[in-house]
């Protein structure tokens, strides 16, 4: 779901569905700051796809992933930037966690 609030006019609020969506790892990592992960309203995003971020739901998933690349760096002595070059190590770890990395292909309601 996409839920906006709209600051200049029009209804207050909009809440309508959307295709599914993956989140990419860069978004969670700064540009130019080492050793830092970004999650829930502090990771990259626009106006618009925070409107999915957001959620519940997907705040969930994002700080599970954010929690395991941090647990994974410290572990391994790496950085965010590091495994980002290759994320494959810690989408393994996540999928081994139950977390959905991929959505089957859908058409939208």
């Amino acid at each position: 779901r996409i839920d906006l609030h709209p600051s200049t006019s029009g209804a207050l609020t909009i809440d309508t569905s959307t295709l599914p969506f993956e989140i990419p790892l860069g978004a969670l990592i700064p540009k130019r700051v080492t050793n830092l992960v970004a999650a829930g309203k502090a990771m990259g995003s626009s106006h618009i796809t925070n409107g999915c971020y957001r959620l519940h739901p997907v705040e969930w998933n994002v700080g599970e992933a954010a929690g395991t690349l941090a647990a994974m760096c410290v572990a391994e002595g790496t950085t965010p930037h590091a495994v980002a070059a290759d994320p494959t190590p810690l989408q393994r770890r996540l999928e081994a966690r139950g977390v959905e990395l991929h959505w089957p292909v859908l058409r939208p309601l």
